[in-house]
């Protein structure tokens, strides 16, 4: 089968959709399928672990890059470009099919084409990671966004959902009427990270290193973190916890409030966007992960945390932590996105090496679920039928 992959980045750069893209490409390929990225963060052309990977930057003298400057109009400069290359190659040789992400509908103007039908893989809708609109003109432009979002999913021959609760979220955010072929399909991590990860020695006690990966977004739950440290932080001041530090990797020392209180900050350490070996040197030194997240439509960060053996402090306003931390006991779910949650469920980690150790053995039992054979199988399976009700259509 030869397929499409749309990608608005793809590794080496160091984000979620680009990590989640690559696997979906080589699960694809060591399935068996011809596999073809484009994506928007490069330009040229390269074959990367048995994927071609296809680069459309656009020019910044060009139309396109002018008209993604324009407002609410300017979303629609990308799904042009992606458009007119699949279209273009599809004509040379043609794709059986085709395969975006949800956020920010990169392939809205491919959507409904009987021969060459689309899939539709959802991560979390752009309109759960924006913050509230200001403005008439952010206001528009998150509606435009919305709606190029609901044109794609609803245009699609297929959808896939990574769990079943954020299937059903998708279905009512987009209104959704079950008709197109789905499936639930569980994303996996890279191959350095899955086998690599399992193998690494735990932190001697000391100072409690404490890790977030994600952005400084209120879906993260990053409010209610920086409050839970400021919390915690007065009470090692009067002497009532030991050292800790919390590594923030994906936020900039910029995305950090001004007015943050000294107790919060002298904790803290923002390290910006890291690339992969960094990453990992980042998981091997911490004792524990904190991703309070009030929304994940996976949570790859789960699912690393996971794999390195570190307890996982998530939220139970999340089904994805519910499910992946909560139930394996691979760490405390805060009851909400708080401050004063967060701060009740890591307390007791801060303070109690044996209890961190206890959550590190069942997080190594609970890794592994997902691997790359059971992503490329189950996603064939769901392209076989898309395409079966496209042609029927």
């Amino acid at each position: 089968m030869r397929t499409a992959l749309l990608a608005w980045d793809y590794p080496p750069a160091p984000s979620g959709l680009s990590t989640a893209a690559r696997e979906i490409a080589e699960s694809l390929a060591e399935a068996g399928a011809e596999v073809t990225v484009f994506t928007l963060d490069r330009t040229g052309r390269a074959r990367v672990g048995g994927v071609a990977v296809v680069g459309l930057a656009l020019p910044s003298c060009g139309t396109l890059a002018r008209l993604r400057r324009w407002g609410s109009a300017g979303h629609l400069a990308a799904p042009l470009a992606f458009r007119r290359a699949v279209l273009d190659a599809h004509g040379r040789a043609p794709f059986a099919v085709v395969e975006a992400t949800n956020w920010y509908a990169p392939a809205a103007l491919l959507a409904g084409r009987p021969d060459l039908p689309l899939v539709t893989r959802s991560s979390t809708p752009a309109a759960f990671t924006r913050e509230p609109a200001g403005t008439l003109r952010d206001r528009l432009d998150g509606w435009t966004a919305d709606r190029l979002e609901r044109r794609q999913a609803r245009g699609s021959a297929g959808l896939i959902a990574n769990t079943a609760e954020h299937g059903a979220v998708i279905a009512g955010a987009y209104g959704l009427g079950g008709r197109q072929p789905s499936a639930v399909i569980g994303l996996s991590l890279p191959p350095e990270v899955a086998t690599g990860a399992g193998g690494t020695a735990y932190p001697q006690d000391g100072p409690v290193s404490l890790l977030f990966v994600g952005r400084a977004e209120a879906r993260k739950g990053f409010d209610a973190l920086l409050d839970a440290v400021a919390i915690l932080g007065r009470e090692h001041a009067r002497g009532g916890l030991p050292p800790f530090r919390l590594d923030l990797v994906g936020v900039a020392p910029g995305d950090l409030p001004a007015d943050l209180p000294a107790a919060a900050r002298r904790h803290l350490r923002a390290r910006g966007r890291i690339d992969g070996p960094a990453l990992a040197e980042a998981y091997a030194r911490a004792h524990a992960v904190v991703a309070p997240s009030r929304y994940e439509s996976f949570g790859l960060v789960y699912q690393e945390a996971l794999a390195y053996g570190r307890p996982v402090v998530a939220c139970a306003e999340d089904a994805s932590a519910r499910a992946f931390v909560g139930a394996p006991g691979a760490g405390p779910l805060a009851w909400n996105a708080t401050g004063p949650a967060v701060a009740e469920a890591l307390r007791p980690l801060l303070v109690d090496p044996g209890l961190r150790r206890t959550y590190r053995a069942r997080a190594l039992a609970a890794a592994g679920r997902f691997g790359r054979a059971s992503l490329g199988r189950e996603t064939l399976a769901l392209y076989r039928r898309a395409v079966a009700a496209a042609r029927g259509a």
